[in-house]
């Protein structure tokens, strides 16, 4: 296995803030803060969002008091057709408990004594002008980004034909002058040197560049490039899909390598098994043409044809057709074609 795919750790967030919460999503959720910076620096443990419709109305044993807590309109009616004092009361029994956050969906309107009160108890009051379930669906999956399992690999991640494709090898194979040739013919360039990848779901691997790093590329002898303003935005993206992983080794007399294509290798990344293929290279081999046919094939597998399996099936046919003493082979008396 390549040193970039060995002792892969596992790392995870164990916690955001209020004001990283806010200041990620404020402007494409036009987010407001009702009382200021007032508890920004509190954390958010929990990647789950909780409406908390019982214990405002007096049931607090089940309480998720640990997550985002979203008042939609089912709370904010609720809290309206309570007194100021029942509303207060309400109030003060949910900040029993330490929230990290709220956050009022619709524009709805609550009591400048209910902020007074999230203020003294270090509770930051958000608003936004989107409707619950939009903002349940866009703040739930930016908290399932943060605190997904993420693991580092030292390799290029290039985009061919849709397919997200990462080059692992030692260092200085040359997977970054593949992955150039690769950026040279229309493909696109997500990560390079080091890779992010992050787990969505059960079964779903994303992989990204750093901020620092971005899309600039280390080619050895010629030093730093800018992907981006080398071959334009169409060269480059920000996320792809982890599918296969390409592993480039020199290749050598005594090692096996894959000749028909039926037994298919697989290497596990954060759980996720996703294929693997041992790319032999030597000085005239065209390995940029190679990882663009096994993105390909890749398509072809998806889509319900394994071309190993199908020449199998007209091997298999081919000997039962010579067994029973017929020709196997069709061709042309004359060339007349």
């Amino acid at each position: 296995m390549s040193m970039a795919l060995e002792n892969l750790k596992e790392t995870r967030k164990q916690s955001i803030t209020v004001g990283f919460l806010y200041e990620r999503n404020r402007e494409r959720l036009r987010m407001r803060c009702l009382n200021g910076e007032t508890g920004f620096e509190k954390e958010i443990r929990d990647k789950n969002i909780h409406r908390p419709g019982l214990a405002l109305a007096g049931y607090t044993e089940l309480f998720t008091y640990d997550r985002v807590q979203v008042f939609g309109n089912t709370e904010i009616r609720y809290l309206q057709h309570l007194s100021l004092e029942e509303r207060i009361r309400a109030f003060d029994r949910i900040f029993q408990f330490d929230v990290p956050c709220i956050i009022i969906t619709n524009d709805n309107q609550i009591d400048d004594e209910l902020i007074r009160i999230a203020t003294e108890r270090q509770v930051a009051i958000l608003i936004t002008p989107f409707e619950t379930t939009k903002l349940v669906y866009f703040v739930g999956d930016f908290l399932d980004d943060q605190f997904s399992p993420q693991t580092v690999i030292h390799g290029s991640f290039i985009d061919v034909y849709g397919i997200g494709v990462v080059l692992v090898g030692r260092s200085g194979i040359g997977k970054s002058e593949v992955a150039l040739d690769l950026v040279e013919r229309g493909h696109r360039l997500v990560a390079d040197d080091v890779v992010m990848i992050t787990r969505k779901g059960e079964g779903i691997l994303i992989g990204a560049g750093t901020d620092v790093v971005k899309h600039f590329m280390e080619i050895r002898g010629l030093g730093l490039i800018d992907i981006r303003s080398i071959f334009g935005i169409r060269s480059i993206r920000f996320q792809k899909r982890v599918e296969v992983v390409v592993e480039l080794q020199e290749w050598s007399r005594d090692m096996e390598y894959t000749r028909t294509g039926l037994d298919h290798d697989n290497i596990a990344i954060l759980g996720v098994e996703i294929p693997h293929v041992k790319l032999p290279i030597f000085p005239g081999k065209n390995i940029t043409v190679i990882v663009e046919v096994i993105a390909l094939d890749y398509l072809l597998k998806h889509y319900g044809y394994d071309a190993a399996k199908e020449f199998s099936k007209r091997l298999d046919a081919a000997i039962a057709e010579k067994s029973k003493g017929k020709r196997s082979v069709d061709y042309f008396e004359h060339d007349f074609e």
